[in-house]
């Protein structure tokens, strides 16, 4: 099934940035765009969400310079764009796989796409990780152990659910059940025609 491929992936991506565990770090993508495209861009997406997640630790630091609070501010604004390209990608992916699929009389659309119940499955395996690092923490009250691995137990449940309901959806749009429609994100903070602000800046 397809989310099985993508939990394993995901898994992949979380524990490869974690063995030098540093936002820095070089990227290579194990995965070659010409021979294995959806699992490039599984692995270029979790990888984006990863340095991001990190990202967002470093800048609730209480003691951080604010100058370099702006330098990562414009990273996480760059990444969140990175982040929503990659998830169209991912889409354009499924557009080409189905094109040719006859869409059944009666057939309706979902209130999302394929591609961003992946972004969000992507997303819940850094927080699955994160809360088990959190509930199995040494240092760690066994209070706050035990509330940790209540909350795990939830997001584990979590995606089994949502990996289900991304393989039915695939399922539906193959069989012509659901058909796609994909609506560009039309960011406009980050264009300097359509925010006022970037605008009078040129």
């Amino acid at each position: 099934m397809f989310s099985d491929k993508a939990n394993a992936i995901f898994q992949e991506v979380i524990t490869t940035y974690h063995i030098k565990d540093a936002v820095d770090q070089p990227f290579e993508n194990p995965y070659d765009k010409n021979d294995a495209l959806i699992e490039h861009l599984l692995y270029r997406k979790c990888w984006i969400d990863t340095v991001q997640w990190h990202y967002e630790d470093i800048i609730r630091d209480p003691q951080i310079n604010p100058e370099d609070a702006l330098v990562l501010k414009r990273k996480i604004d760059a990444s969140n764009q990175d982040r929503t390209d990659t998830v169209e990608y991912i889409d354009s992916y499924f557009l080409q796989k189905f094109e040719g699929v006859e869409v059944q009389d009666g057939a309706t659309i979902n209130t999302e796409s394929p591609a961003w119940g992946i972004d969000r499955l992507s997303i819940l395996a850094l927080k699955i990780y994160h809360m088990n690092e959190e509930a199995t923490r040494a240092d760690a009250s066994q209070e706050h152990q035990m509330a940790c691995k209540a909350k795990l137990d939830v997001l584990l449940e979590q995606r089994v659910d949502l990996s289900a309901a991304i393989n039915q959806l695939l399922d539906d749009i193959a069989h012509g059940r659901k058909y796609m429609k994909v609506y560009k994100q039309m960011k406009m903070y980050n264009d300097d025609e359509l925010n006022p602000v970037l605008r009078n800046t040129k």
